[in-house]
């Protein structure tokens, strides 16, 4: 066994900066935690995602990663968490979605999210690990299984818990390497909107009611961006009217649309 760990840990350390450093991490979880897909992003503010590893296993279409990597990741409870300087450690999707994130748009929408695009649909937990590289600029290492192969046990959790230190300094040094300017470009840290949200909506909302369509787009109810902006419920309430009234739309799935129709323009 201690052969085997030591080859594991060679293999990943030789892999830094090469294509084979996903599968590398993935070959050093896969003894003691059971997954079906697995990837590894690197989030930035206002920022396309930067694809570390794929872990997908041909199960989700190009068209859908590639929609994901324009824009699909703004709406991504992992992207919103890395440019809100979440903190680093180990942590399931559920802990930090939004209150309606899991019957939003993209939480079952097949052209944007690539767990969803499995062949099992939304039946898929997901757990990542957060690894600050700097402000506003983090990578996420994520492990998925099918929901019909039960969830992550306490043993798993506890074994991943243990190792996220490791896999942490791993991807900061891979992405130091294969991924240099990550850690030089700029970030606007004055900005609270990114320009995807701007464009789709065509400059026909106030500044306030561009932020509550974000929100809503991201999977909060009316409750969670009254919290979030400090207001009363009957103002989102007016919000959202007005909002559907500037776009002519009437529902949150027509927000949403316009949101995947954006994403297909800037193909």
């Amino acid at each position: 066994m201690l052969n085997a760990d030591a080859e594991v840990i060679s293999n990943l350390i030789t892999s830094l900066g090469t294509t084979r450093f996903g599968d590398a991490i993935d070959s050093l979880l896969r003894p003691r935690v059971k997954f079906d897909m697995s990837c590894g992003f690197i989030f930035r503010f206002n920022c396309n995602a930067v694809l570390v590893h794929n872990g997908y296993n041909r199960t989700v279409p190009e068209s859908t990663l590639s929609a994901y990597i324009r824009g699909g990741y703004l709406l991504d409870p992992f992207y919103v968490a890395c440019v809100n300087d979440h903190p680093a450690g180990l942590w399931r999707m559920s802990e930090l979605a939004p209150d309606s994130f899991f019957s939003s748009g993209f939480s079952i929408s097949k052209d944007l999210h690539p767990c969803v695009s499995s062949e099992h649909g939304t039946n898929v937990e997901e757990i990542g690990i957060i690894i600050p590289l700097r402000p506003q600029v983090s990578a996420v290492y994520s492990v998925m299984r099918y929901r019909h192969n039960g969830e992550f046990s306490d043993e798993e959790m506890e074994y991943l818990s243990n190792i996220k230190s490791v896999i942490a300094s791993a991807f900061e040094a891979h992405c130091k390497i294969s991924f240099p300017q990550v850690h030089s470009e700029a970030v606007n840290s004055g900005t609270v909107l990114e320009d995807a949200f701007m464009d789709i909506l065509q400059g026909q909302l106030t500044d306030s009611q561009r932020y509550v369509s974000k929100l809503i787009l991201q999977g909060h109810s009316s409750s969670s961006i009254a919290a979030n902006l400090g207001i009363s419920e009957g103002t989102v309430k007016v919000h959202k009217h007005n909002i559907y009234q500037r776009l002519e739309i009437s529902s949150n799935a027509e927000l949403f649309r316009l949101f995947i129709n954006y994403l297909a323009k800037t193909a």
